[in-house]
């Protein structure tokens, strides 16, 4: 009996992070199963002027393909997105992405706000918010606008970030669903991936 009271209506995951998320980062994409179909849409603070290396860093770990969608792209299944540096990633209705080089959020661009609202507005309740490791505040109206529009949420446990101001912006924003350390969201996958079987 699962704990995570999981079914096979969710279509996407967001994942937001920044400093110190790195490592739990490339465990979580390490250990997620070669099945695993739910695309997973990233937005990870970035230095806006170094472009090239990360998305080779993440793939090397990962179990997935790692790209950055062009603007218009379709969100394929079995797919890894990385919002790219110095852009804002949307998630618009109709199941593809836009670009924006809009004001900065948060001091950020990409904004992880920005990322886990528009995927809100788009999936609604069939969308799983992530949000790890962080300095500031971005992804706290994120998870509260995913946790309103009835999608699932998920920090990761401050006791075991780096930095733990994201997850706590989090917690007080909203009612966050769980609280877990990075082996219990692999975890999490892992069981969400035998719902769709």
């Amino acid at each position: 009996m699962s704990k995570y009271k999981l079914d096979n209506t969710y279509r996407a995951i967001v994942l937001g992070g920044s400093a110190g998320s790195f490592q739990g980062i490339t465990k979580i994409l390490s250990s997620i199963p070669d099945s695993f179909e739910l695309p997973i849409i990233m937005c990870l603070h970035r230095l806006k002027h170094v472009r090239n290396g990360f998305v080779e860093a993440l793939s090397i770990k990962s179990t997935k393909p790692v790209t950055e969608p062009y603007d218009k792209e379709k969100l394929k299944k079995g797919k890894v997105y990385l919002a790219p540096s110095n852009y804002h990633l949307c998630v618009e209705l109709g199941n593809s992405f836009s670009l924006s080089t809009e004001e900065m959020v948060n001091n950020s661009r990409p904004s992880i706000d920005i990322t886990l609202e528009t995927a809100a507005y788009s999936y609604k309740k069939r969308l799983i918010g992530i949000l790890l490791s962080g300095a500031n505040k971005d992804g706290a109206l994120g998870m509260k606008a995913i946790k309103d529009n009835g999608g699932l949420t998920i920090v990761q446990d401050p006791n075991e970030c780096m930095i733990k101001t994201m997850p706590e912006s989090a917690l007080q924003a909203t009612t966050i669903d769980h609280v877990l350390k990075v082996t219990e969201i692999i975890e999490f996958l892992i069981e969400l991936d035998k719902n769709y079987k």
